[in-house]
């Protein structure tokens, strides 16, 4: 049902936008969340899978949103532990690129700029005698190890959706917002479905650009605003491999051109490698990763490690647009990654927020400055709330003792499929598995441990509506079933749900 009027009305349903949606929820605002595609479809859920400082940050200066960051990760592990864990990263020493001094002071920074941090501090180590030293070539003998964290993205934006609809927001997915009309008092806003092209007006107080990339598209076509340009689209590819070293640890290492490549583990049995940094300007619904940029990743691991990786390692890859803060004076890596808040206020009742840049450490800080500017706009909302609550399923000490109490409520469940629900929904694993008695009540088996149950659940209760969503957002299940086990469910999913 989408109501007739509403507070406030956000375009797009990536993580600043549902980020937003949640926080002004908890308020008490009426809230509205279109989005033309699946949440989190575009550049939400194609990041480099971290929550961190952006130890690279420290050189271009950024210190307040390096120490945002680091205080953002700070909490987001406390609301999320399901979704979010520590990550211990090796950074190999070349003394070609950056000097020993200024890499200590660098991580001295990063431990001590976020104030008291929970995560163990940084520290030399020699790359001989550890571990993680074994994949690497010999003749890197010192490294630094430091912690950040790793995030599953896709599920965090998917997460902050179910909390903004816990909390009273209507979330509309392939849902097309076509025009906008900004009136003496408040907006008109006219959406259509995507699918079926019915098309549907509701009124809102407020209305909140977060359309990430498509931030001047929506502009010009839909607010039929100025055609100045507020965003510098940034292209960043990731590549993976199947995991080629033992232990849960990452690599950063620093490539040649001064920018860095993180090399992290990714769905058991695979290591995540990227990111690069290309200025694009071609259509962002056919956002792919060219030869050029597998090549420069390949180029980049093959300096370190020992195994030589070619094209054929590549297992799959992704690439997404970050929409960064307009600036053309410098190259596309040393572009900011902060976030700019825009108010346009000329209409006093009609105000429209433009948010422009960000990175995901920091959306839920962004979506509380976001609320700040709008203050005057919501007169009787609640005070922030964010800060201190778990996201849906995070309400848990440790994934660990979670993981020991699903293992006594369902001793039946295989111990693969028990820990990727755990660490999936956390304790909305109850949700899913609901009345579920034995293996036999999950439904039909798909392969890679993806039963019938799972989907349901998916579909019903988090906006799912293809397979894609399901194998490569919600679940990296497609980089684990075979093309037959993909056919026959991709038959039995039309027959289902269509």
């Amino acid at each position: 049902m989408i109501p007739s009027s509403v507070e406030l009305f956000v375009i797009g349903g990536g993580i600043n936008g549902v980020g937003i949606a949640a926080d002004a929820a908890g308020r008490g605002i009426s809230t509205l969340v279109c989005e033309r595609g699946d949440l989190g479809g575009g550049t939400s859920s194609a990041s480099s899978k971290l929550i961190h400082g952006g130890l690279r940050y420290l050189e271009q200066f950024a210190f307040r949103l390096v120490r945002e960051s680091l205080k953002e990760r700070e909490i987001l592990q406390r609301k999320a532990p399901h979704i979010i864990h520590p990550l211990e990263f090796i950074l190999p020493y070349q003394q070609a690129l950056r000097p020993v001094w200024m890499i200590h002071a660098g991580l001295f920074l990063y431990d001590h700029l976020g104030g008291h941090q929970k995560l163990p501090s940084s520290k030399k180590v020699d790359l001989q005698q550890i571990e993680a030293g074994t994949p690497l070539n010999k003749e890197l003998k010192t490294g630094f190890s430091y912690h950040d964290c790793w995030v599953d993205d896709a599920r965090l934006v998917i997460l902050n959706a179910i909390a903004a609809r816990q909390k009273g927001a209507t979330l509309l997915t392939r849902m097309r917002c076509i025009h906008a009309e900004q009136l003496k008092k408040g907006w008109e806003i006219v959406m259509e479905d995507v699918q079926s092209g019915r098309q549907s007006k509701t009124h809102a107080n407020v209305l909140i650009n977060a359309a990430g990339p498509w931030v001047d598209i929506v502009n010009q076509q839909v607010l039929h605003r100025t055609d100045e340009q507020l965003v510098s689209l940034v292209k960043g590819s990731h590549i993976v491999v199947n995991k080629f070293y033992a232990g849960n640890h990452g690599y950063i290492l620093q490539n040649f051109d001064k920018r860095i490549i993180f090399v992290t583990p990714f769905a058991e049995n695979f290591a995540l490698i990227g990111t690069t940094d290309v200025l694009y300007g071609s259509k962002l619904d056919e956002v792919t990763v060219s030869n050029e940029e597998i090549s420069y990743l390949l180029h980049a691991i093959n300096q370190y490690f020992s195994h030589h990786f070619i094209t054929d390692d590549v297992v799959w890859s992704y690439a997404g647009v970050r929409p960064l803060k307009l600036d053309s004076k410098h190259k596309a890596t040393e572009i900011s990654r902060d976030y700019s808040l825009e108010l346009d206020d000329s209409v006093k009742s009609s105000p429209l927020l433009t948010v422009i840049g960000g990175k995901i450490t920091t959306y839920r800080r962004l979506a509380e400055h976001a609320l700040e500017k709008l203050a005057p706009y919501f007169l009787n909302a609640g005070a922030p709330w964010t800060q201190s609550a778990v996201l849906p399923g995070g309400d848990m000490n440790s994934l660990q003792e979670f993981l020991q109490e699903l293992q006594q409520d369902f001793s039946w469940l295989p111990k693969s499929l028990m820990r990727r629900y755990a660490s999936s929904y956390g304790r909305l694993s109850y949700s899913l598995l609901n009345s579920c008695k034995s293996v036999t009540d999950l439904g039909k088996y798909f392969g890679a441990d993806l039963y019938e149950i799972e989907i349901e659940y998916l579909c019903r209760q988090e906006w799912a509506k293809t397979l894609d969503d399901i194998l490569w957002r919600r679940t990296k299940l497609g980089l684990l079933m075979s093309e037959e086990e993909k056919s026959k469910l991709e038959k039995w999913f039309k027959e289902r749900f269509h």
